[in-house]
Parts: C-alpha cells; structure tokens; sequence
C-alpha cells in the first residue's frame, strides 16, 4: 500500500464565506516563520519514504516564488526529491497564479495541480468571497497548460445561494469543455461559525440533490469516472493521494491542522498557525490530538472509508461479524447494495452518504 505525505499552508488571501478550513486570511507576515517551522517539524521524520505528496491549504500559490522553492527544497532534504514522487499536487487558487510560479513549480518536479474554480458565475463567485473571477480562472488554467501540467482537477460547487440550476449545468458544460483531467464537485454544507452560518444561509437541499444527480450522470457521459463521492476523473487519473486515505493507508501530516495515521495511531497537529509557531519554536510536540482505534470502532471506521469510493468494500469475516446488524436497515432503505461480501453506495445512498456513516461510527449500541 501506498504512503502519503501532506504539506499544510493555512495561509489565504481571503476566507470564502463558506470556509470553515484551517486557514488564515491577511498574515502573510507569518509565512517566512512558519516554513522554518515547518522545516524543523519535517526534519523529525527525515528517511522516512512516501509515495504521493500533496500541498494543500489554505491557499499554497499565494506563496511568492522564492517560498515556493524553500517548501520544495525542505521536501528534498528531508525525504527525496519532489520528481520522485508517483504523484505531487499544489492546491491553487487562480487569483494567486503567473505563469512565472507555474514553470517554477513543473521545473521542481510537481506533476499534479488542484485549481479552486467554484463557479462559471462572476457573480455567484463575489456572493460567495472568492477572489478571482472566470477570466482570470481561464487565464490560470491556461498558462498551467503552457507550462506543461497535463494532470490538473479543478473544483467546482453545487447549491451555493443565488445560483441556479441552468446556471450549474452551464459550468459543468464549459468545464467538461476545458477537458481536465479531473473534477471535484462538493456540495455546499454551511459549517457552523462561517459567514454564512451568521447570515442564516441555508442550502436548498431540493436543489443540491438535483445538482449532485445531475453531476453524477452528465460527467460519466462525457467519460469521467465517478469513483469517490465527490470526485470524478479521466481512466487512469484518479488522485493516487487521496485514494490512499480512502483505503485506510498510512500518511504523514505536516503544519497547523495538519492530521497523520501512522502504526494504527491518528493524531492531528494544533489547529492555530500562530500557536503551532509557538509549539514548534519552543522545541514541543505540535500534537493537539491523538488515538489509536481498535476493536469495532477500527473495523467502523475502515468500513466508512472505504465506502466513500463507488466500487465499494469488500466486507471481511471481522467486520460482517461487527456491522451485519447495522447493514441490515440499510439494506432496507435501499442506501447501500451488497452482492456477496460486496458492500457500496446505493445512487440513493450515494447522495446520503452521511447517514450511512453513522451507522459505522461510535457509540454503537452493543457497547452501552
């Protein structure tokens, strides 16, 4: 099995109205500091090898060129060179792009670029705090072209306020049309604590599920494997990174937030920058939480991950004897199917995926 190593730069222009991520807007001051720190909590863990390497955030591309190269090189010194990796991404915002930092990135060995474009609409896209409009979006993705970048996945939003259901299709439309290699569509959840949460906004569920299924169908016509929930890509360009955490493989997390699954143990860094600067600088663990699952709640836990990806799990002798009870009901509702020790999402458990879930999470009721 594959091994993942994360990159966490929670550093952002500007917070989108909906973003409850690990991210900070507006202390660009803090970026020289917290790749030094970044630098010596990677350097606890130097020799260790991985197989894919992602730098997400926050928004990685607002880092100047010269920041760009200090990320690339502590990767290099610390574990191998970036043009080794089977598969290294940079998140990116179009806004935060040049072609400059582009050649930088393809000439470092990053072979794999996530573009943030949301919407089709410059006015759905000011609704909702982003930065860039369509214009430069294109501009961006563009130059990623010119620059060499033959694997790229660009984002998309369904059932964000104002926008229409004409208005998705004609995004998904002009996007199939600029041929990536593949797409994520996310559906909009307003976490509590965002801007929208404080403004009332509420997702028109009726709506998002006529988008959702629309996605579902429209992009499989136009050859995209639909293979994880959110996520859709050409034969063969499936994200090898995320992938590996949807079949419970091991991976390292660097930076604020950042969350790690090594030797059976989860944990996650602290959440704030400025306290993870502290931690790392005072020579502490970053750590903010740690546990080692085992028993039912380990085989739950395997089993949710795993359903995440369309082709399903296959159940082992384990967990049949763990969650047959809860299957049952869902079998019933018709959410998942199971062909033998097969088990997957329904197209109606495809779009209530979250209550599924719960029935592979803790406390489970023969434990009470």
């Amino acid at each position: 099995m594959s091994r993942g190593l994360y990159l966490h730069i929670p550093f952002c222009r500007q917070k989108c109205r909906y973003c409850d991520f690990a991210s900070l807007a507006g202390a660009e001051e803090l970026i020289a500091a917290y790749l030094s720190a970044l630098d010596q909590e990677a350097s606890r863990y130097a020799g260790l090898a991985f197989d894919t390497l992602y730098i997400g955030g926050g928004t990685p591309s607002l880092l100047s060129g010269a920041q760009l190269e200090k990320v690339c090189a502590l990767v290099q010194r610390h574990f191998s060179p970036v043009a080794s990796f089977a598969e290294s991404t940079l998140e990116a915002n179009p806004e935060s792009l040049s072609r400059e930092k582009l050649q930088l990135l393809k000439s470092a060995g990053l072979n794999r670029l996530s573009l943030g474009l949301q919407s089709f609409s410059d006015d759905t896209l000011r609704r909702i705090g982003r930065v860039h409009d369509v214009k430069t979006f294109l501009q961006a993705y563009a130059w990623a072209r010119q620059s060499g970048f033959d694997n790229i996945s660009v984002d998309l939003m369904a059932g964000l306020p104002g926008q229409s259901e004409a208005e998705f299709a004609d995004g998904l439309r002009r996007l199939v049309q600029l041929a990536p290699e593949h797409i994520s569509v996310y559906g909009l959840q307003v976490e509590e604590g965002t801007p929208f949460a404080k403004e009332g906004v509420q997702t028109d569920e009726d709506l998002l599920r006529r988008e959702l299924e629309q996605t579902h169908f429209y992009l499989q016509e136009a050859g995209f494997v639909h293979y994880e929930i959110s996520n859709f890509a050409r034969p063969g360009r499936q994200s090898r990174h995320n992938t590996n955490y949807w079949l419970d493989g091991e991976y390292l997390g660097l930076g604020s937030a950042a969350a790690s699954y090594q030797n059976g143990v989860r944990r996650s860094n602290v959440r704030s920058p400025r306290l993870y600067l502290q931690r790392i600088n005072a020579g502490q663990d970053p750590t903010d939480f740690s546990e080692k699952l085992t028993g039912k709640a380990q085989a739950g836990e395997r089993l949710m991950l795993g359903l995440r990806q369309l082709a399903g799990v296959r159940l082992s002798a384990l967990q049949h004897r763990y969650f047959d009870k809860e299957i049952a009901p869902l079998l019933q509702r018709g959410l998942v199917e199971q062909n033998g020790d097969l088990l997957k999402l329904s197209l109606e458990g495809l779009f209530l995926a979250n209550q599924v879930f719960m029935a592979f999470v803790g406390p489970f009721e023969d434990e009470k």
